[in-house]
């Protein structure tokens, strides 16, 4: 009876370390995220909504031209 529990057990030593070192060792490889950059040349929305108010304000802006007032006439 010894004999059998003595094969038993060896025979669970010899296999549970061979699956142990089975397939040697794992190497996990990381995932490189590529990342679209953005070109140099975008600058928004904003400064292209600015350049025709300012031009408008230049170009359409206030007559420095004095009107006679209707009160000013006799």
């Amino acid at each position: 009876m010894k004999n059998l529990i003595a094969s038993a057990i060896a025979a669970t030593f010899v296999l549970t370390a061979a699956t142990a070192h089975a397939g040697g060792p794992v190497l996990i490889e990381e995932e490189i995220e590529v990342v679209a950059e953005k070109p140099a040349s975008s600058v928004g929305i904003l400064p292209l909504l600015l350049i025709p108010i300012i031009l408008c304000i230049a170009l359409c802006g206030g007559d420095d031209d004095e009107t006679p007032s209707i009160t000013g006439l006799r």
